[in-house]
């Protein structure tokens, strides 16, 4: 912990020098990272370059780091989930690149490859652009905080009301999104852990005590899917939307029920305590975590069955990671005789 914290320091010491440079904000030069990376992978998925891991390759690390440089955040909130994932993303996008020159270099076809440079691409890509553009953020807020509350009102459990957009800053400081002096069509500042954010209110206009931001819309889980059948090539674009359109509602239908049912915990059980965690924290960081997780499971088996080109695919990339496995823990050998 200790070497990745100073590694994370140091890294953040180059943004900050990098961003003197150049004289922009730290937060700038953390955007240009991911962008850089994407916009090679596009290249090296969407153009016809001699050497496409030549342009691959160093997205693989590009992407790694953005994520890597989120873990000291998720440390502070105690999210030890996405602080092992993220923490993990520097290491694997490097490893995935090495992968990737090692391929074209033995001049060997791997579909596989080809295919996670278009699915990254058309996944995080969209993702990054509705998460900076104001607009699209709010908008994307303010449709999942909506749905959330048509549902409760429906089923009889509760009457509440949308507040006004509000917009959190780096150094905590809340204002209306009415007042945002951020750029109003793509900003570049960090903000704080709620961003763009719609707090939900009871039927008096009191504050209820929660808060939708855009991580609640479940549009990451919707565009990992995107850019998993975007990317297929060699499959027919009718059985693609097929795939989206089996996928993409149900996710938002589940994704309402897991909104409701959170709401729901925290109105009914506000003094509930297990471990220090209370009823909203257990929900929402572990229950809901833990049923979305396993939703997109089944799902993806349902895509397989549909679409076994995407089953090869992933079958494809995880054989390394199976194998490095299979050497760190050898199976049992069964004694003959």
């Amino acid at each position: 912990m200790l070497s990745h914290n100073c590694f994370t320091m140091a890294t953040w010491g180059f943004l900050e020098a990098a961003g003197g440079i150049f004289g922009v904000s730290v937060g700038t030069v953390e955007l240009v990272i991911p962008f850089t990376g994407l916009l090679l992978l596009a290249y090296a998925f969407h153009g016809s370059p001699n050497s496409p891991a030549n342009f691959s390759a160093p997205a693989w690390g590009l992407i790694g780091l953005h994520f890597f440089l989120s873990t000291p955040h998720y440390v502070e909130i105690g999210d030890w989930v996405l602080v092992l994932m993220c923490g993990a993303a520097l290491p694997l996008g490097i490893a995935i690149g090495w992968w990737d020159l090692q391929i074209e270099r033995a001049q060997t076809d791997e579909p596989a490859v080809v295919w996670l440079r278009g699915c990254v691409f058309w996944a995080a890509f969209p993702y990054m652009l509705t998460a900076h553009i104001p607009q699209l953020s709010i908008a994307a807020v303010w449709f999942t905080a909506s749905q959330g509350v048509l549902f409760l009102s429906w089923v009889g459990i509760a009457d509440l009301r949308l507040g006004d957009p509000q917009v959190e800053y780096a150094d905590g400081t809340v204002t209306p999104f009415s007042e945002f002096t951020g750029n109003q069509w793509f900003h570049t500042e960090a903000l704080g852990e709620g961003g763009f954010f719609i707090p939900l209110l009871n039927a008096d206009g009191t504050p209820l005590g929660i808060s939708i931001v855009l991580a609640c819309s479940a549009l990451q889980s919707m565009i990992i899917f995107v850019g998993a059948l975007v990317a297929l090539r060699g499959v027919a674009w009718k059985l693609r939307w097929r795939a989206l359109l089996l996928t993409l509602p149900v996710i938002h239908v589940l994704n309402v029920f897991r909104n409701a049912g959170i709401i729901w915990l925290k109105m009914t059980y506000p003094d509930w305590r297990l471990m220090g965690i209370d009823i909203f924290d257990f929900g929402h960081s572990y229950a809901a975590k833990f049923g979305s997780l396993f939703a997109m499971f089944l799902m993806a088996i349902v895509l397989f069955e549909l679409l076994p080109t995407l089953h090869s695919h992933v079958l494809r990339l995880l054989h390394p990671f199976l194998r490095v496995l299979d050497t760190l823990f050898p199976p049992p050998k069964l004694n003959k005789g």
